[in-house]
């Protein structure tokens, strides 16, 4: 180097020595390109004191020729080191490496080391002229050094090449720059070999990397992004479970309840066999009642369950619920007292189901903790111009809840209390879904309880009074649903029915029994497609969506390729987590019935479709 040379290192290494506090100070992420990131930094610093080094031993060189060599040669394998560290990161990116390898670690240990011994072997000679004006080194050790730094970048360019896609984020900008500056400074050394401004480009990268790639604050984002795709892919796989094991348990419930339903209405069984068959039905609801807690809850947390506004009937909403509790109560011995207050407008808009759902859960779960005593369910009102607050409260006399334990009491898979009594069911969701629920509507709830004693539960909601000609017109399909309650006469219709169970066809068949009509079961969609194509003609398909080879959707979209085809198809489907009627009626199915099939939504859909 010429005397000027010593100027590259010392305006680098402030630099050089400010990212290295920096870095250490504010703390970084232990990841594997950090940690190869984290060497750099060590090995530039090292650098920048060897490079400095250099201009000493080249003034000793006469007398301690030894020592100047060696402090050289360390400066040789700095050259190496460096490069060779960058590529080592470079292809961490380019296989998505992410931990740490001990293997890997001997592996580049014996290549430094067998670096080593071959600079400490080869010859080195320093070039001192112009009364130390012109110093510099050659030999077969430096050429050694430009030919494996030369066989690096050459690797590097191959990497990129090669992961083109992958490094085209303006994020990886200072291996380019490194790349073109390490050309650069290659062809001014080979016609200056006085002139070292390597580890100067090396100490320009260093801090291009931290301000870009190793940024302690972009590698967190960068992580949380990670994070929050796995968290996104781990949820989609979640629902795609959940709605499969929805369809996996519904498919056999729908066996079970389609059969028990025929046998209530039975006259051939006696009193008792009748009890038994309406037990089972009990059973069934309340399976299916967990199912739909466990598609509930994962549909809040992923933020795809929608309040669906509608006009509804606060009277019958509150019929059904006393209808629903006094099923549960069964042979306790429960005082169960109901009012509501009558000033309550008789027709309001909201989302009737979840209304009715998170009441439900609140007295389904009175009934569950209460084993004597009585439980008091009341409906309180207060109207302001055309919104009615509901004060909903349900009180009981059972176990209560600790103190202590109130407020995990909204929590998952909570079911506190319980320790000791394992006859209680449930799965702990009820009101987990309940309050989500509640805060959705825009509603509060309130809990109050004395362990031992009982508990209060209250909740406030706001729910829109139907007025003028939304009223007469609400009053007139209602009246209008009383009058078609009855089954149709479907004399003379065709009706099919595809499934691939065959249990569902049954059941299929012994509840469109009731409607006179011709039907005819087959268990594929590729038999669905041929009966059409070949000139059948039916008036209504009752078509399932999960099966094997064809789905229901595909043999929709095969059927609505045939010309002239215009039979309404109905989705029946055990795949019923929320939103996916609306899903089936996008696709183009005319209607949607969920299993098990309920007899009033089948009567419906013949009504609409067959009258």
């Amino acid at each position: 180097m010429n005397g000027s040379g010593i100027y590259f290192p010392l305006c680098a290494f402030p630099f050089s020595l400010f990212v290295v506090i920096l870095f250490f100070l504010k703390g970084y992420i232990k990841h594997l390109e950090t940690r190869i990131y984290k060497v750099l930094l060590i090995l530039n610093i090292t650098g920048l004191i060897l490079e400095l080094l250099c201009t000493y031993a080249s003034y000793i060189y006469s007398s301690f020729p030894i020592i100047s060599d060696l402090i050289y040669k360390s400066y040789l394998i700095y050259l190496i080191a460096w490069p060779s560290s960058l590529a080592y990161y470079f292809y961490c990116i380019s296989r998505h490496e992410t931990e740490y390898s001990r293997s890997r670690y001997k592996w580049f240990f014996i290549y430094y080391i067998f670096h080593i011994i071959i600079i400490a072997l080869l010859p080195i000679e320093a070039v001192i002229e112009n009364d130390f004006q012109t110093r510099y080194t050659t030999g077969a050790a430096v050429y050694y050094t430009y030919f494996i730094t030369t066989i690096i970048m050459l690797f590097m360019i191959f990497l990129i090449l090669k992961n083109y896609k992958q490094f085209r984020s303006k994020k990886y900008i200072p291996v380019y720059i490194f790349i073109i500056l390490a050309i650069i400074s290659a062809i001014i050394q080979y016609y200056r070999p006085e002139i070292l401004i390597m580890t100067y480009v090396e100490t320009l990268i260093t801090v291009v990397m931290y301000f870009t790639i190793e940024n302690p604050d972009v590698k967190m984002m960068e992580q949380l992004n990670e994070a929050k795709d796995q968290a996104e892919k781990a949820n989609n796989a979640k629902s795609e479970f959940l709605s499969s094991m929805s369809h996996e348990i519904r498919t056999p419930l729908n066996a079970i309840v389609g059969f028990s339903n025929g046998l209530v209405d039975n006259d051939k069984l006696d009193s008792e066999s009748k009890e038994d068959v309406k037990n089972i039905i009990m059973a069934s609801d309340a399976l299916l009642e967990l199912v739909n807690g466990i598609l509930d809850i994962s549909k809040i947390e992923a933020g795809k369950l929608e309040i669906i506004d509608t006009y509804y009937s606060f009277p019958k909403i509150f019929d059904e619920l006393v209808l629903l509790t006094k099923a549960r109560l069964g042979e306790k011995p429960l005082e169960f007292k109901y009012s509501y207050d009558k000033s309550i407008p008789e027709y309001l808009y909201g989302d009737a189901a979840r209304v009715k759902q998170v009441i439900l859960n609140l007295l389904t779960n009175s009934v569950k903790y209460t084993n004597s005593g009585f439980i008091d369910f009341r409906i309180h009102s207060i109207i302001k111009g055309d919104i009615v607050r509901l004060i909903i409260s349900v009180e009981d006399s059972g176990i209560g809840i600790k103190k202590e334990n109130i407020d995990k009491l909204f929590g998952r898979f909570e079911r506190l209390g319980v320790e000791k009594d394992t006859t209680v069911e449930g799965t702990g969701l009820g009101l987990a879904i309940t309050k989500k629920l509640v805060e959705m509507m825009g509603g509060k709830i309130v809990v109050q309880s004395v362990y031992g004693k009982g508990s209060l539960f209250t909740i406030s909601l706001d729910q829109k009074i139907v007025t003028g000609e939304e009223l007469e017109k609400l009053k007139k399909e209602e009246n209008s649903k009383e009058e078609s309650a009855t089954l149709i006469d479907a004399t003379g219709k065709k009706v099919l029915v595809v499934d691939d169970n065959n249990l569902n066809l049954k059941v299929a068949e012994r509840l469109l029994g009731a409607y006179k009509c011709n039907i005819e079961c087959i268990t594929s969609g590729f038999e669905c497609i041929e009966k059409i194509t070949s000139g059948e003609k039916y008036d209504l398909i009752l078509l399932d969506d999960m099966m094997p080879k064809m789905s229901g959707k595909e043999t929709f979209d095969k059927l609505k390729e045939i010309p002239e085809f215009s039979t309404p198809i109905v989705a029946l489907t055990a795949n019923a987590i929320s939103g996916m009627k609306e899903e089936y009626l996008k696709y183009g199915f005319n209607d949607y019935l969920s299993k098990p099939i309920e007899k009033g939504e089948l009567n419906r859909v013949m009504k609409k479709y067959l009258r």
